[in-house]
């Protein structure tokens, strides 16, 4: 995937009357929302494609235990 292009809408935020630091919340919320923060965690570092592997089967099998837990103590 690469030389791959994503477009992308700006995330803005309007400083209203309510002060620069309601909007940074704001800002930060919405960064958070879209996982713009996850993805450049993730980008920061080169991850080795069988290491990827490992962390998404383990990523997965994470899930499964709790969807499991989530059934056991449902019923």
């Amino acid at each position: 995937m690469v030389g791959e292009t994503v477009q992308c809408k700006p995330v803005e935020v309007v400083v209203g009357d309510r002060g620069l630091d309601r909007a940074i919340k704001h800002l930060k919320r919405k960064m958070a929302n879209e996982g713009i923060l996850r993805e450049l965690k993730r980008r920061r570092h080169y991850m080795k494609p069988s290491i990827k592997r490992r962390k998404k089967e383990a990523e997965a099998a994470r899930r499964r235990r709790k969807r499991a837990r989530q059934i056991t103590l449902g019923e």
